[in-house]
């Protein structure tokens, strides 16, 4: 485990970071899944059909799928980078829709079943597209995108949301920072929440101020305040790797990211008088100099006292057998290293929780790597299954991107959440493409003055790379 950015569960830190760096500081719906009939060719430019006989159209059988599951980003002013809410603004891309929903790059929801992975639960706000969808989305743009009739439209569906909108309060870092160089910087801000009394967390969302800039946040609690001292007058102090050690995760960014719910009988503990810091990890563009005017983070309070207590946990990274497991290339001695020109290479962590872990409901999972990722599975083995399954795959994303990442709510009853207990081994397997095929490692060579792939260790900075695993657990609520 890299110990440089260590498992984030406060109860449980101490614990974990002992076993794995050494004691040495003491379902998505299918809308409109059929084809409209239409019959003749005609111009769309006067508002009538083209296309084929029985081919899907716009107004029958697209608009319904598009509203439920791409007009959340695909919105005027919203992060798409064009808009899908009508005809006129969609029909142009049908076929780039069609390509990138058959390739998985689209929509940005990379938790899918898999011939590896068969998860017991599927998630909520589920909007990738069943292949019934797809195909229609290829015929529509195959027939040349036909309108179809506005006056019998289809009904369309909410949708989705990818704000926080009752939020209770918001914090911002308390003033601009300008990132320049081509050095990543790991700044964390602390900002005062103002709480005279133990409160709970049900919902959070961290807004980045410049995206072009940040590339990640942390959310943790400081439940002595002393991040204060630590930020001084301006407000904040350099970071790399993490917040304070100790202190609880709350909350998580990375592009793509949606907001942290937890489920109705959990909630994140933050006790009275703590203060909130904010990770920020700035990655400069290389194009001059980027100002980020504040990012911030917006709160929502549970009501009340919940039966569980809510937390997240990074687990993995590691350097080091017995965590790291031997792969291509190690010659038996575990390494992480992915070789230059590797198009699938694969690294496998695994940790098992030691006893003094109390019993955890997993209620959230997520992946994490930088640009050379691109396919990551979490699995556990339990030691003692009881009426669970001994072995269980709890999240495959095979098209991880950067660009977008988010958490996975499990869609399920709380009593019927996987759990996870002492003995049981989580494990992590990424795989990486460090060859010219991946443009993201074409970006990144680009940005280091290289003209081929070089071996990438793992790091923290993003030419560097990861293998992390993001669990939201929780557990028996004892505090008073």
């Amino acid at each position: 485990m890299s110990c440089r950015y260590p498992v984030a569960i406060s109860l449980l830190t101490s614990l974990m970071l002992a076993v794995a760096c050494g004691d040495d500081t003491g379902t998505s719906s299918d809308s409109g899944t059929t084809g409209s009939e239409t019959t003749g060719e005609t111009d769309t430019d006067t508002g009538t059909d083209t296309g084929t006989a029985n081919a899907p159209t716009w107004y029958q059988d697209i608009a319904p799928l598009v509203a439920g599951k791409c007009s959340g980003c695909h919105k005027p002013d919203s992060i798409g980078p064009f808009s899908l809410t009508d005809y006129d603004s969609a029909m142009p891309w049908a076929s780039l829709m069609a390509d990138s929903v058959e390739d998985g790059s689209m929509p940005p929801f990379a938790a899918v079943q898999t011939d590896e992975c068969q998860t017991r639960h599927g998630f909520m706000d589920d909007i990738s597209l069943s292949d019934d969808e797809k195909t229609m989305l290829r015929d529509w743009a195959d027939a040349e995108a036909p309108m179809g009739d506005p006056d019998n439209a289809a009904p369309l569906p909410t949708p989705p949301d990818l704000e926080l909108k009752d939020a209770d309060v918001r914090l911002t870092s308390p003033r601009p920072v300008t990132i320049e160089g081509n050095k990543d910087q790991f700044l964390c801000f602390s900002v005062d929440p103002g709480l005279t009394e133990d409160t709970y967390l049900q919902a959070a969302q961290i807004i980045a101020g410049n995206e072009a800039i940040v590339h990640h946040v942390l959310v943790y609690t400081d439940e002595d305040g002393s991040s204060e001292q630590q930020a001084g007058e301006q407000g904040y102090w350099s970071c790399p790797g993490g917040g304070i050690n100790g202190d609880a995760l709350i909350a998580a960014w990375a592009p793509g990211g949606v907001p942290t719910q937890t489920p109705d009988e959990a909630a994140f503990r933050i006790p009275a008088g703590s203060r909130i810091i904010m990770n920020i990890h700035y990655h400069p563009t290389g194009a001059g100099s980027e100002v980020d005017p504040g990012t911030s983070i917006d709160l929502k309070w549970y009501d009340g006292r919940p039966p569980f207590v809510a937390e997240m946990a990074l687990i993995g990274n590691f350097e080091n057998a017995p965590e790291l497991l031997a792969g291509p290339g190690d010659d038996g001695n575990p390494e992480f290293r992915i070789p230059a020109d590797a198009t699938a290479h694969t690294e496998t962590m695994q940790f098992t929780l030691p006893n003094e872990i109390p019993p955890l409901m997993l209620w959230s999972v997520s992946t994490h790597m930088h640009y050379v990722g691109y396919d990551m599975l979490l699995g556990i083995e339990r030691a003692n299954p009881g009426g669970e399954p001994g072995q269980e795959c709890l999240l495959h994303t095979p098209s991880y991107s950067f660009e977008w990442q988010r958490g996975y709510r499990y869609n399920a009853e709380f009593a019927a959440l996987p759990t996870i207990k002492p003995g049981d081994t989580l494990s992590m397997r990424c795989k990486y493409n460090n060859s010219m095929s991946n443009p993201y490692v074409v970006e990144a060579l680009d940005e280091l003055g290289h003209e081929t792939p070089i071996d990438v260790y793992l790091g923290e900075e993003t030419l560097d790379e990861m293998c992390l695993g993001v669990y939201g657990v929780a557990y028996t609520n004892f505090y008073p």
